[in-house]
């Protein structure tokens, strides 16, 4: 499966700081619990990717 390939799942993001200085992604679908953290410097960098990812769909960038 790659990233262009859709499937029909329903999942559950949260996304948070944690007691440890970290931004937490938690996914959780189908009984199965995701998760992964990251420093706050990673966070961003998420962030900006995802943000330039919607910008191009929009037709903004």
């Amino acid at each position: 499966m790659g990233i262009n390939t859709e499937k029909e799942v329903e999942a559950n993001l949260q996304i948070g700081p944690t007691s440890l200085g970290n931004v937490r992604l938690y996914i959780e679908a189908d009984g199965v619990e995701i998760p992964m953290d990251f420093t706050p410097d990673e966070a961003l960098e998420i962030a900006e990717e995802i943000r330039a990812a919607a910008l191009m769909l929009a037709g903004k960038k």
